[in-house]
C-alpha cells in the first residue's frame, strides 16, 4: 500500500504551484502597467497591444532565466564552478 504522494507526485504539485506563481505575477504586472481606463467595458487597442507585448516581454525574461539556471546547474554538475567561498 502507499501511505502518501509518490515523489513524481509532488515534482508534479510543485511545477503546478509555480506555474499558478508565474501566471498570478504575469497578470498582475501586465494589469498594472497596461489596464488605466475603467469608465468603459472593452479594453482599448492601446489597452490590448499592451498586455500582449507585456506577456511576451514577461514569458522571454522567464525563458531566458531558465535556461541560463540550467546552465549553471549543468557547469556545476561538471565541476566548472567550485561551492562558493565561504563567508569570511
Amino acid at each position: 500500500m502507499q501511505s502518501g504522494p509518490s515523489q513524481h507526485q509532488e515534482m508534479e504539485v510543485k511545477q503546478f504551484q509555480n506555474f499558478l506563481q508565474y501566471y498570478n505575477k504575469l497578470t498582475e504586472l501586465c494589469f498594472t502597467d497596461c489596464i488605466h481606463d475603467f469608465t468603459n467595458r472593452k479594453i482599448s487597442t492601446n489597452e490590448n497591444n499592451c498586455a500582449i507585448h507585456c506577456s511576451e516581454k514577461f514569458l522571454k525574461v522567464m525563458q531566458r532565466v531558465g535556461v541560463r539556471i540550467q546552465e549553471v546547474q549543468v557547469m556545476q554538475n561538471e565541476g566548472i564552478l567550485g561551492a562558493p567561498d565561504p563567508p569570511k
